[in-house]
């Protein structure tokens, strides 16, 4: 073993820690090649000592400290830059280690994995489901992970790309027949990779833009999703022909959606113009794509009409090729592939896919990539008719499945804009128009106005007015979605989403909208052409939810909308700012609730209820495991569709691997499966159970707005105590951190609010309030009071889902680096106070956690996660104490570039080690 190294834990981890030590020693080489054997030794050492920082007594920890403190900037720069790149290089060693367990148990027979596909349908099958019910369910269901442009780590793609080529070579390393020579070529590849990172910038020295963004969210694709979605239905489809004993074909019923290019809210740099860009851009991926398959099929498919007879139908196809080569004359499907790849062609050149293509005079475009998938339907169906339908399998079942999955447009795009902006659009529409002044108007009188309109063939918007700025924009990016729709299929855009919506009149505001953009046809029933789907935030919109929707149903305009939509109603749910505004235990909470009352109201109005949880990374924004997350639903809310947020780091955890992509797309539809299928119909919850949640939650909510809001001098603690105020200046995304400007935390976007607390490592917005709650419970019922909850934590998935993801947060939770952030507050006896009442509180919860869950210690029960910050955790606290240092330094006046650059390395750093930090 290598000085320095890990020790083996168990066998099974070995390989592991292999790599962890292989990639920690070249890394050591090449710091101790470019930096000089002194730095290169002095970072050594460190990392040596910080390895026992957990354990060490307070004067040693206090030595290390002033080590820390008196580095050069130098020597502190290289320090942050290797810690930071031995976490980003322990995640690719235990994310090729999850790989290679979970082959080992394939191999050697293991049971299914829990959250794997044959484990749901094992249980499905015990539990007396069919698998035509299972099918039945697919066939109207619609589940789809949405990515969205909120990156909590400034991870260039350039450098993923070369993380995922150290994964690569591990991944060849680890082929038992490779002879000495090759192994260490191997060696020396890696070699130069660990190089190429440290030589290169892994923090951008320019701001994002929108159009960055969107070009990093397709990278994924490329990735994974083009490969592994088609794949994911295959082994779905053959899972089910398997238990039907008949072949099974299942509709396109997982799509892939984005937030990239059409979220609007507060971001003032998206508009028309990146609104088009962005389809270009994603059309340009899935054409490539195409253009790759077909071109493999051309090659390969060489069959002749010497040995085999096709269809009429394809020798038809054949014949339209606009060229006709002498080679290709005796083989019908060459010249099939041919014509098809023309036809493609011409319509990248319609929609101006430049450079994806060249021209091929004389094709004719496809219309719909229902044509595209005609053709290819056709070759099908001549292999199967004439011996030949083995052929049908790999790159042609795949591109078929593509194309469904796909279409031109690659991913659906929502659109989303906050409320306030809607209202102001539709008052003016109403003013130019010379009508009533909206904004004097109570509730039913602007529904009356409203429905008025939706309901007149009467335009409103003419071109003749000169509207403002803002207007003017707006109506130019529903122009550009009507645009969209028409080029790319309707398919491309079909979500309107509304921040903070509040009101019915807030949902049929965007429905005026849209009918004045010419997207909607009153004749001879409504029909929008964007499902309009409100976003209930905070906790008063989430407790007011169920009557707005009540209230929209009631309406026969709008009832007649639902109803050329599949009588289906999307309603969003954002776990973010219902954290920021009432905490970690209450968000979970009132989100409960408002999912049960909108199941009774939509299944009391015979509407299909598809709801949409905006999650983040972060616990605190609603993150934590997928599959847990969705079995922890109430009963009745899921029933096939389901659409979630993939944010920030999370998106490159589960998708920049293609295999670990694989399992976490698998898992959403094992878990979607066996929330609708095994689940009652309805919340059958014990009502005593959910009495005790709702006091547990007026307390926690009692102490949560207690400390954020009515402590006198929070705000200030928060923006001295925590990097906030560097965060704002590092460039991980195109919009601000606020809405409308920083004017105080109610304004402050959830993203950075929970990022800063995870870099503090105090991540109040995980668990703060239920400490107090759990002693005020206790208090009342004593004994009693924790057998209920112990009960409730055995039965019930969302307090277990919620007490677990709860333990997570506190394992990474170290109040020794948070004190130190402390110090950083000027005011002193604010700081000791704020400080110490969160102090206070962590002890409680911990306590609480503890006892509730019957653990030893945390994360005592899941070894897995406990391996894995074990081994980072050293890293990541050694570089937090470096960060205080730093924000020390550049806060006194200290204006080196070099110690902000290091900042921000700490930063990406930390949120690396973290996973899930925003």
């Amino acid at each position: 073993m290598e000085e320095g190294a890990l020790p083996l834990r168990r066998d099974k981890d070995a390989p592991l820690q292999e790599d962890i030590s292989l990639l920690d020693q070249l890394l050591r080489d090449v710091l101790s090649c470019v930096e000089g054997e002194e730095t290169g030794s002095v970072i050594t050492r460190i990392r040596d000592t910080a390895h026992a920082l957990a354990e060490a007594k307070p004067t040693e920890r206090a030595a290390l400290e002033a080590e820390l403190s008196q580095l050069s900037h130098g020597n502190t720069v290289a320090l942050v830059r290797a810690f930071s790149y031995y976490s980003h290089l322990a995640n690719i060693a235990e994310d090729l280690h999850h790989n290679r367990r979970r082959r080992i148990h394939r191999i050697e027979g293991s049971p299914p994995q829990l959250g794997s596909l044959p484990n749901v349908m094992q249980r499905l099958t015990e539990k007396g489901v069919t698998p035509g019910s299972v099918i039945e369910l697919l066939q109207n269901g619609w589940l789809s992970p949405v990515l969205t442009a909120h990156p909590t780590e400034v991870q260039r793609k350039s450098i993923l790309d070369c993380e995922r080529e150290i994964a690569r070579l591990l991944t060849v390393r680890s082929n038992p027949w490779l002879v000495p020579e090759e192994k260490e070529a191997n060696t020396e590849a890696l070699r130069r990779l660990v190089l190429t990172l440290w030589q290169s910038s892994e923090i951008r020295s320019f701001k994002l833009t929108v159009f960055d963004e969107i070009r990093n969210g397709l990278a994924y694709y490329d990735y994974t999703f083009l490969q592994q979605l088609p794949a994911l239905y295959l082994h779905v489809e053959e899972t089910l022909s398997e238990m039907l004993g008949a072949p099974v074909e299942l509709p396109s019923f997982f799509r892939m959606g984005s937030w990239i290019g059409g979220d609007r809210d507060g971001n003032p740099f998206v508009n028309a113009e990146v609104l088009r860009y962005a389809f270009k851009t994603q059309a340009e991926v899935a054409f490539k794509h195409y253009f790759e398959l077909l071109a493999r099929l051309e090659s390969r498919m060489m069959l002749s009409t010497r040995e085999v007879n096709v269809s009429p139908s394809l020798a038809e196809l054949a014949a339209s090729s606009v060229q006709q080569p002498e080679s290709r004359k005796e083989e019908p499907y060459r010249l099939a592939f041919m014509a098809i790849r023309q036809k493609l062609a011409a319509k990248a050149i319609a929609l101006g896919l430049d450079g994806v293509v060249t021209f091929c005079e004389g094709a004719v475009a496809y219309d719909t990539p229902e044509a595209f998938l005609a053709d290819l339907a056709i070759v099908a169906d001549s292999l199967e008719s004439h011996r030949s339908g083995w052929l049908n399998d790999g790159t042609l079942s795949r591109l078929r499945r593509a194309i469904q999955v796909f279409g031109f447009h690659l991913a659906t795009i929502d659109v989303r804009q906050h409320s306030a902006v809607h209202e102001r659009i539709v008052t003016e529409i109403l003013a130019s128009a010379g009508l009533e002044h909206y904004p004097a108007l109570d509730e039913a009188a602007r529904i009356r106005v409203l429905l008025r309109e939706l309901t007149s063939p009467r335009p409103l918007r003419s071109p003749y007015f000169q509207y403002s700025e803002e207007t003017a924009k707006e109506l130019a990016i529903f122009d550009a979605i009507r645009e969209v729709r028409q080029s790319f299929g309707k398919d491309a855009i079909v979500h309107a989403i509304i921040s903070n919506a509040n009101s019915a009149s807030d949902v049929l505001e965007v429905a005026l909208i849209q009918k004045e953009c010419g997207m909607m046809r009153l004749s001879p029933s409504p029909k929008a052409d964007l499902m309009v789907v409100p976003l209930f935030e905070t906790i008063d919109d989430l407790q007011r939810s169920a009557g707005i929707m009540q209230s929209l149903y009631e309406l026969p305009f709008y009832k007649a909308l639902i109803e050329a939509k599949r009588g289906t109603q999307e309603i969003m749910l954002g776990y973010s700012d219902s954290n920021k505004d009432g905490g970690y235990l209450t968000s979970n909470w009132e989100l409960y609730q408002a999912e049960v009352a909108l199941v009774k109201v939509c299944d009391a109005a015979n509407v299909r209820l598809r709801l949409f949880h905006g999650r983040g990374g972060s616990v605190g924004r609603g993150g934590g495991p997928s599959y847990e997350a969705i079995l922890a639903q109430p009963a009745g809310t899921v029933r096939g569709q389901i659409r979630i947020t993939e944010q920030g780091e999370v998106i490159a955890s589960k998708y920049a691997n293609s295999e670990i992509g694989f399992r976490n797309l698998e898992t959403l539809v094992a878990a979607t499966l066996e929330a609708s299928l095994l689940h009652p119909p309805v919340d059958q919850t014990n009502p005593e159970w959910l009495a005790a949640m709702q006091q547990l939650s007026d307390a926690s909510f009692r102490a949560y707005r207690g400390l954020v809001y009515e402590t006198a001098g929070f705000e200030t603690y928060f923006s001295q105590g925590t990097p906030i105020s560097e965060i704002a200046s590092l460039n991980i995304g195109s919009r601000p951190v606020a809405r409308g400007g920083f004017k105080g935390i109610s304004s402050l976007r959830a993203i950075p609010w929970v990022f800063s607390w995870s870099q503090s490592r105090l991540m109040i917005p995980g668990w703060y309030g239920f400490g107090s709650a759990i002693s005020r419970f206790v208090e009342e019922r004593g004994e009693e009071g924790w057998e209920m909850l112990s009960q409730m934590y055995q039965a019930w998935p969302f307090f277990r889902t919620v007490l677990s993801n709860m333990e997570q947060v506190l394992a990474k939770t170290n109040l020794t680096i948070a004190a130190r952030y402390s110090e950083l507050v000027e005011d002193k006896k604010l700081s000791g106070s704020v400080f110490g009442t969160i102090v206070s509180e962590l002890q409680r919860t911990v306590d609480a956690i503890l006892r509730i869950t019957e653990h030893e210690t945390l994360l005592s029960a899941n070894p897995t996660l406990a391996r894995s910050l074990n081994t980072r955790l050293p890293y990541l606290d050694a570089l937090s104490h470096i960060q205080v240092d730093l924000l020390k330094r550049w806060r006194s006046g200290d204006e080196d570039p070099a110690i902000k650059t290091a900042i921000l390395q700490t930063i990406n750093g930390v949120a690396a080690g973290l996973r899930n930090s925003g």
